[in-house]
């Protein structure tokens, strides 16, 4: 059903709907997922790995126990999702593929994403978007557990006509170039049916630490997902900066793991880890935020050791 022209997977509806009744989708039927086999479950396997279903709501993995003592970065990100009622009707597997929040995009302004031939952004008022990784278009992906996840390094089961396929989730979200339209590897009639947490990300020292513009029911200006692994590697992953859940140079993160560091050593590594940065006329603060999380992060893992 999924494979027949201008159909759409069903889950919460929190972002669907709303992008129909924005116009940036035009669909002729919508396909429910939530009453699949084991697509609302929380499965776990003897060595601690996790899969959840793609219908799983974001309330139920934010408040489950084996969930908060396993993978805690991942329980924080979803408890920051939204509102209560957001994350009571939201699913897992729409909150990875929501389109971004892009006010150009949402307000039906022209733009690359929308059949335009530019990025109204680059010279307007950018203050939300990209600082790593943009261009041509520098909308930010608004996903909490996708970052979290990402640090976590889960697996995306996509399920469509043609089989099941597996991917890790940092290839399943893409960058924008060099098709904006897209944001991530889903092909026409596939969906995802479910996320895998390894279990070797179990445990250890994890955290998510979320920035907002208010004091909640926001999206993050900048967040981060901080994961030291049982054996010792380190993982750091910046929201609200790029297009894609933004992974932190690996060698950052190698230098972290490699021996104690000293607040001078954390503030060396949060500008490496920020060199590539380009903002643009209005969200510099950005670059500032991010830095901040990063020491936190880092002296957080330090401490936990």
């Amino acid at each position: 059903m999924l494979a027949r022209e201008n159909a759409h997977a069903l889950g919460g509806g929190t972002d669907l709907l709303v992008t129909i009744r924005e116009g940036l989708v035009r669909t002729e039927q919508l396909v429910d997922l939530r009453a699949l086999p084991d697509n609302d479950t929380l499965t776990w396997t003897p060595d601690k790995t996790l899969r959840i279903g793609a219908a799983t709501l974001i309330a139920t993995i934010a408040e489950d126990a084996r969930v908060r003592e396993h993978f805690p970065a991942l329980s924080m990100a979803c408890e920051s999702v939204g509102s209560p009622a957001l994350r009571n009707m939201g699913t897992i597997g729409g909150n990875l593929c929501q389109r971004p929040r892009c006010w150009y995009f949402r307000s039906g302004i022209p733009c690359l994403k929308s059949g335009g031939n530019d990025c109204p952004a680059v010279d307007g008022e950018n203050t939300h978007h990209a600082i790593l990784g943009g261009g041509p278009c520098y909308a930010v992906h608004p996903s909490d557990p996708a970052v979290a996840f990402t640090a976590l390094d889960a697996m995306v089961e996509i399920d469509g006509a043609r089989g099941i396929r597996s991917v890790p989730i940092a290839e399943f979200f893409v960058g924008p170039d060099p098709d904006p339209t897209r944001e991530t590897v889903l092909e026409p009639g596939e969906f995802v049916s479910a996320v895998v947490v390894p279990g070797s990300s179990s445990g250890a020292s994890q955290r998510y630490t979320k920035v907002l513009q208010r004091g909640a029911w926001d999206f993050a200006l900048v967040s981060i997902a901080v994961v030291r692994r049982t054996d010792g590697e380190v993982r750091m992953v910046l929201g609200g900066v790029a297009p894609v859940p933004w992974r932190v140079n690996p060698s950052v993160e190698e230098d972290l793991a490699s021996a104690p560091l000293s607040a001078d050593d954390l503030e060396v590594l949060a500008e490496r880890a920020m060199y590539d940065a380009q903002p643009l006329s209005r969200n510099e603060y950005k670059v500032t935020i991010a830095k901040g999380l990063l020491r936190e992060g880092m002296a957080f893992l330090g401490r936990e050791t």
